[in-house]
């Protein structure tokens, strides 16, 4: 992987996203109940704070949950809930080790088809199908991994031309679009149960 992507729209925290298949992971694991560009900055400032350039899987497996929650925690802190994530990153981490020898792009290496990835992505602790569908998507759109069938397997998020996920943000006017697509769907869901009432 050495892609540009624009997902934290922090050069430094892109450079890493684009580069390093688990700080890709880490940040859409992080990418719930705060802003995107804070999710997908999350793994930048991890790695800032741990002194590398990048993060590894043995390294987070390994460290001490209390100290890697205060790592987290730190302010600014890396999510809202740095405890919950923390410990959700570790289990990640470790499971990263036990199954994939600690290389986060074995999850998708050689795959050969998209139902396939989509299965291994759900496996991954803290990824709900639309977690790893959305994932899947940003693998295919913007990382070039594109076994057969990913579209299909990634469900609406594999559209092309469509802006409903971090898979379709390249730059500040998707971004703006993809949000525009994110109100929208939560208005429909408000209307929806206030029909229901």
């Amino acid at each position: 992987m050495d892609v540009t992507l624009h997902l934290a729209q922090d050069p430094e925290a892109d450079e890493l996203l684009g580069r390093s298949p688990l700080a890709a992971l880490v940040g859409m694991l992080l990418d719930q109940q705060v802003p995107m560009e804070w999710a997908f900055k999350g793994p930048r400032t991890i790695a800032d704070r741990l002194g590398t350039d990048d993060l590894d899987a043995h390294d987070i497996a390994a460290r001490d949950p209390e100290a890697f929650t205060a790592l987290l925690s730190d302010k600014p802190a890396v999510h809202r809930y740095p405890g919950s994530m923390a410990k959700r990153i570790q289990q990640l981490c470790q499971y990263l080790v036990e199954h994939y020898d600690g290389d986060a792009s074995r999850v998708w290496g050689g795959v050969p088809t998209g139902a396939e990835l989509l299965e291994r992505l759900q496996e991954l602790p803290g990824f709900g199908k639309q977690k790893a569908q959305i994932f899947l998507a940003l693998l295919g759109k913007q990382l070039g991994v594109r076994p057969q069938g990913w579209r299909e397997a990634a469900g609406a998020y594999g559209e092309a031309k469509s802006f409903r996920s971090v898979a379709d943000i390249t730059g500040p006017e998707s971004l703006v679009k993809v949000r525009a697509h994110k109100q929208e769907m939560k208005a429909a869901a408000k209307a929806a149960k206030a029909a229901k009432g």
